[in-house]
Formats: C-alpha cells, structure tokens, sequence
C-alpha cells in the first residue's frame, strides 16, 4: 500500500468534504471511485492503491480542479513530484503545475498549496512562498507541519530556521 493512498484516506476519513483525485498521467475521475468516509483508512486505501501507478502528471489535478471550477481553501499533491509532463523545457519558465496553481488562485485567492513530495528529488512542482509549502519525505509530523500551514500557524521559511537550531556533532 503506498503512502499517497494512505494520506488520501486519512484525510477523507477525517475531514469529510475532502476531495480526492487519485492522477498519474491525467485525474481518475471522482465519480469512478467508490471511496466513503465513513469505511476505515486502509479500505480507502486499498482501493485508492489498486487505481494508480506509473505516471506523475502533478498539474493534472489542479487543472481538473480549475475545469470543473472547484472551490478550496487547500489543495494537496502527495507524490514523488516528479512530473514529466508538467516541467518546462526552460529553467527560467514555471512549471505546468504553477501555472494551473496562478489559474486556481484567481478564483481561490485564498488557497495554499501543499507538495507532499514522498521521494524528494533535486527538483520541486511549486517554489515556495506564502501560499505554497513542498514537504520532502514522510512521518507522522507531516499532518501536524500541514495543519500548521493550512492555519497560518508558518511560513515555508520556519523549517529553515528550525534546522538551523540543530547543533551538528562532529
């Protein structure tokens, strides 16, 4: 079972109105799914890790979410980001994803997003700031760090300084 599956169905379970869109190459659609609330995480789970597999297509579900003109206050992406069809052949250019996030926030100027990358790599979907927050790796702090995010309880710098406090031994 993987752990994007596992942090869907935790949140589903917990917060109710939650919607997931399971991607890899494009958005399983929700009406094909058979998840419930009120069924245990790992039920949930398993059905969501029998979906998917194979491709990372990160900007696929913030556009399914601007095409069907969705409203939320919190998007989140749990995969490895990295998405081959969303990057910019030009390292000066944003990604697909930031550009279908630019798109969201017209109409969700609130909004922040949360790039839940399970195996970080050198790159990232998203750049940091104020409304954007990438988490590279998996324990059970993430869901405090992202209830902290989500309530404007810090910035994506707090992390930084946090690391600073550690004392390396030599």
């Amino acid at each position: 079972m993987d752990i994007a599956a596992l942090v869907a169905a935790t949140y589903l379970r917990k917060q109710r109105d939650t919607l997931v869109l399971p991607f890899e190459n494009c958005v399983v659609e929700p009406r094909k799914l058979t998840l419930n609330p009120r069924d245990t995480v790992l039920t949930n789970a398993a059905k969501l890790s029998a979906i998917c597999g194979g491709g990372t297509n990160c900007s696929s579900a913030i556009k399914w979410l601007n095409e069907n003109r969705v409203k939320a206050d919190l998007v989140m992406l749990v995969s490895d980001n990295e998405s081959w069809g969303s990057i910019s052949p030009f390292r000066n250019q944003p990604s697909e994803t930031m550009r279908q996030w630019e798109i969201f926030k017209q109409s969700n100027p609130k909004a922040k997003l949360v790039c839940l990358d399970i195996q970080p790599y050198a790159t990232t979907q998203a750049q940091d700031r104020d409304d954007i927050m990438n988490i590279g790796g998996f324990s059970d702090a993430v869901f405090r760090m992202i209830t902290a995010f989500a309530e404007g309880q810090m910035d994506p710098n707090h992390w930084v300084g946090e690391i600073d406090k550690v004392t390396l031994s030599q």
